[in-house]
């Protein structure tokens, strides 16, 4: 095994860096992995390309970490003064804003590099890819709905899975990227939710303040969307019975969220969020059993 140190880093400044890039908190690796996925294994007819399936996994764990260091990196104003986020490195001033620059330049590059592995439709959906990715964290400045932003941002992996899989985005593509933002505006604004009363004090724009009493609503409502979008995904590529069950233990576990956040409460609503892990992992399942069990 490697020693850091002999590259001039401490073990102690590694693992600053391992939570800076929130990889001790792998839920948001999950979130973001299971509709790349989805892609993979639609895109590939249930058997993607090993080399494919390695550089959209391996990019997807690369770019959320690189998108946790420039969020922090955005936030370093605001986070000392969010219970949540007061122990994050730069906010604790264990890591310098330089520092986490620097980190989220290498993780890019090195993303970069993955992807030249694959096709030219592929490297070139890369640079809005990184750019919505590093633009992201700006957004709760300028918009009550950086939720949706963060979708387009990290969902941006499913047509890039499909432009390296097929060499082409057929619509199918669109569908299921458009329904992982909307996805994502469910699991984030839940996230927000948490976070709601401290983000009134600092002046940080969410869905969750900009849904306000309508929150639980528009929350069901777009569940629903994204439902109903995975259930069209399904028809137009000939998925059977597996599928829908999957989709509907997806139906199921949404509904459980909504009983999670009905009072609102901070661990309710974090618990919620939790969920949608399984939620894409139901999806998942389905995804995969239909795929096996094809003759």
């Amino acid at each position: 095994m490697i020693d850091p140190s002999t590259f001039g880093i401490s073990r102690r400044r590694l693992e600053i860096y391992w939570r800076l890039m929130r990889l001790d908190k792998p839920i948001g690796i999950f979130l973001l992995l299971w509709p790349a996925v989805w892609a993979l294994l639609i895109a590939g007819n249930g058997k993607p390309d090993i080399l494919v399936t390695f550089v959209i996994v391996t990019g997807v764990v690369l770019m959320r970490a690189a998108g946790c260091v420039i969020n922090d990196y955005a936030d370093r104003d605001f986070d000392p003064h969010v219970k949540r986020t007061q122990s994050r490195p730069i906010a604790a001033g264990l890591v310098t804003p330089r520092e986490a620059l620097w980190l989220f330049v290498v993780l890019c590059l090195v993303s970069f590099g993955l992807v030249l592995l694959t096709n030219p439709l592929t490297i070139a959906l890369s640079v809005p890819g990184a750019v919505l990715a590093a633009s992201y964290p700006f957004m709760k400045r300028y918009t009550y709905l950086p939720q949706a932003y963060l979708g387009l941002a990290f969902g941006w992996a499913v047509p890039m899975t499909f432009a390296a899989e097929t060499g082409g985005i057929p619509w199918v593509g669109w569908e299921l990227y458009f329904a992982t933002i909307l996805w994502a505006l469910v699991y984030d604004t839940m996230y927000a939710m948490v976070d709601r009363d401290d983000d009134l004090k600092i002046g940080v724009k969410s869905t969750a303040i900009l849904f306000g009493d309508m929150d639980r609503v528009l929350i069901g409502m777009l569940q629903v969307f994204v439902l109903l979008l995975l259930y069209a995904v399904g028809r137009q590529t000939g998925l059977g019975l597996p599928y829908f069950l999957g989709l509907l233990v997806a139906a199921g576990l949404s509904a459980y969220q909504q009983l999670l956040i009905r009072e609102r409460d901070r661990d309710g609503c974090f618990k919620a969020f939790l969920n949608n892990h399984w939620f894409g992992a139901a999806v998942f399942a389905g995804l995969a059993a239909d795929y096996l069990l094809r003759p």
